[in-house]
């Protein structure tokens, strides 16, 4: 004698979603390092790396004095990116930082998020 087995239709795409989810999340950890060492990259091909060093102050501030005083929620990634493209002074003492005009916006949002999340 067969038996027919039934299953309920609503619970297939239940399962269909929970296994892209948990897909999408194993993908998006493995990809993180990815994106530091991108950011990384990126402050060595626009030479953030000739005035900013991750714990030392160089010209300008370290990696790590901007995410302090920017990041956990005193600034934005939009707003620190803004900065960067427009340049300042007195910021941070005397020496002025030149406009990064020419580092496309999607690079410098990049720059900018990774150092609110420490440079890491």
């Amino acid at each position: 004698m067969k038996t027919e087995t039934t299953h309920s239709p609503r619970k297939q795409p239940r399962a269909l979603v929970a296994s892209l989810a948990m897909v999408l999340g194993l993908g998006a950890s493995a990809l993180w390092p990815l994106h530091a060492g991108a950011s990384l990259a990126l402050a060595q091909k626009y030479s953030c790396v000739a005035c900013h060093q991750p714990a030392t102050k160089v010209v300008g501030p370290s990696w790590k004095d901007i995410g302090a005083k920017y990041g956990d929620g005193k600034g934005t990634a939009a707003q620190l990116a803004a900065s960067i493209k427009a340049g300042s002074s007195g910021k941070w003492g005397p020496m002025p930082m030149p406009p990064q005009a020419q580092v496309p916006d999607a690079d410098l949002q990049a720059l900018a998020q990774w150092l609110l999340d420490g440079a890491k």
